[in-house]
């Protein structure tokens, strides 16, 4: 007996069975990119209890990343975007990779302190900005049945590589700067 053959004889086939993960895909774009997207509002305007943009440049460039007002908002612009473009599903692997590719540079920066209480969060945006130009953003989203709409393999591989780029990038100018 296969885990199919049970699923045929209890018609589990539905309209709503097959839309199910398009719903888990709107659920976790929805979650990770509004928090991602809160946490640059948090980084440029100082809502919900954020640094807002001065305190952010210093904290960066506490960091290391001279000068703190580029890299800050730099960092800010990329998790309000990247957020933004997530919760939306609109051109979700460019959303993906920008997600990633700061999310390589918050990795960095908190690498210290080791997983939990350290990078934890930061892997898991990369995680979700990795995954999604794979899967692509699902039905419910502003990508779903348009011209522009891509996903697949060769865009999340193309995705990857550009977040890594730009994540790398950062860091060497990090480091040089």
């Amino acid at each position: 007996m296969t885990i199919k053959s049970v699923l045929d004889r209890t018609g589990t086939d539905s309209e709503l069975d097959r839309i199910a993960p398009d719903i888990g895909l709107l659920v976790v774009r929805v979650a990770f990119g509004g928090l991602l997207a809160a946490h640059g509002a948090q980084k440029l305007f100082g809502w919900w209890g954020g640094p807002g943009l001065q305190a952010n440049a210093d904290g960066f460039e506490k960091m290391g990343y001279n000068p703190g007002k580029v890299f800050g908002t730099l960092a800010g612009l990329s998790e309000l975007t990247g957020g933004l473009l997530l919760l939306l599903g609109l051109l979700t692997p460019l959303a993906g990779a920008i997600v990633l590719g700061t999310m390589i540079n918050a990795i960095n920066a908190t690498w210290a302190g080791g997983l939990l209480g350290g990078y934890e969060m930061g892997l898991l945006f990369a995680v979700v900005g990795a995954a999604l130009p794979f899967t692509g953003p699902g039905k419910f989203s502003l990508d779903a049945g348009r011209p522009w709409e891509r996903h697949g393999f060769v865009w999340g591989v193309g995705a990857l590589i550009l977040a890594v780029a730009a994540g790398v990038l950062t860091l060497i100018l990090k480091w040089v700067l």
